[in-house]
């Protein structure tokens, strides 16, 4: 088995979107705690307990996005107390705390994927899904590195020339605005270059080919039959309204049942794919250092 990272970028793609979609159109804690829970533990494992500051700011969003909703919305039965004549409920704090905590789980998941999926990966999904909105992509991701470097040549070009003497706010901004103009010149040019170069070298006369690097193992067949069918269990017990949970007016949960459970577990084990994954690879790994 190889590491999550390296498996086909379809198949990462599948379980990005699949745990992220339930994950932000089903507002039950359960499903919320799994998911906070398997995108900060896969973040870390990934990190090795680095990024100290991605933390912190994570923990603040929570405690900030938590403590807005009561402060904002007062529905609910049960009144803590009143400030400025408005009541503050225990139902719009809990949804408070859900919601953040599903935000701060979904953000974690994102980082892992900008993370994971290089813009090599990006262009390999998307030209499969369509090839103009690959080229399209792929210009772009070309261009912001070109266009933050050429700015910084013209940036110093103009201190050179005098740029920035007078050492104050209002001539720093008009040099700002100068460079800016610059380069969105530039670009523009740069951009009808490559397109006529694309054009003399007979883009779009003929069959379009792809290069990649990716192939597809039987482990990614493997996981991606995983995720698809966990994704559709507990899919299929949202859709029947067995994992359910309302806020207002009171907390109140819907009688899970057997495909309820079976629901939870689905998505707990689709949630911890991919620290199954690095866990295996780990032990595995130690186990051939042993053994030299």
């Amino acid at each position: 088995m190889i590491s999550f990272s390296n498996l086909n970028p379809a198949v990462i793609t599948v379980w990005f979107l699949s745990v992220s979609a339930i994950a932000m159109f089903c507002n039950h804690p359960v499903i919320t705690v799994l998911t906070t829970a398997g995108s900060v533990l896969f973040y870390i494992i990934r990190n090795k307990g680095g990024h100290f500051r991605s933390h912190l700011f994570f923990l603040l969003l929570f405690l900030i996005l938590s403590l807005a909703n009561p402060i904002v919305s007062h529905n609910g039965a049960t009144v803590l107390f009143v400030m400025n004549d408005n009541p503050v409920t225990l139902e719009s704090l809990l949804y408070g705390i859900n919601s953040s905590a599903m935000i701060v789980g979904v953000l974690y998941l994102l980082r892992s994927f900008t993370q994971i999926m290089t813009s090599e990966k990006l262009l390999y999904v998307t030209g499969r899904l369509s090839p103009k909105l690959s080229m399209i992509l792929s210009m772009a991701i070309r261009f912001v590195p070109l266009f933050s470097k050429q700015g910084q040549k013209v940036n110093d070009t103009q201190k050179v020339l005098g740029l920035y003497k007078d050492d104050n706010f209002i001539d720093d901004i008009k040099g700002r605005l100068r460079v800016f103009s610059i380069v969105s010149t530039w670009g523009l040019e740069n951009g009808i270059i490559t397109a006529d170069s694309m054009e003399a070298r007979g883009y779009g006369t003929g069959r379009r080919t792809q290069m990649t690097r990716f192939g597809f193992t039987f482990s990614d067949a493997s996981v991606l039959a995983a995720s698809l069918a966990l994704t559709a269990l507990c899919a299929a017990a949202i859709a029947a309204g067995k994992i359910a949970f309302t806020f207002y007016p009171k907390p109140e949960a819907a009688d899970c049942g057997i495909p309820g459970i079976v629901g939870f577990t689905a998505y707990a084990l689709l949630v911890f794919i991919p620290l199954f994954i690095e866990t295996e690879v780990k032990l595995r790994w130690n186990y051939l250092m042993s053994k030299m």
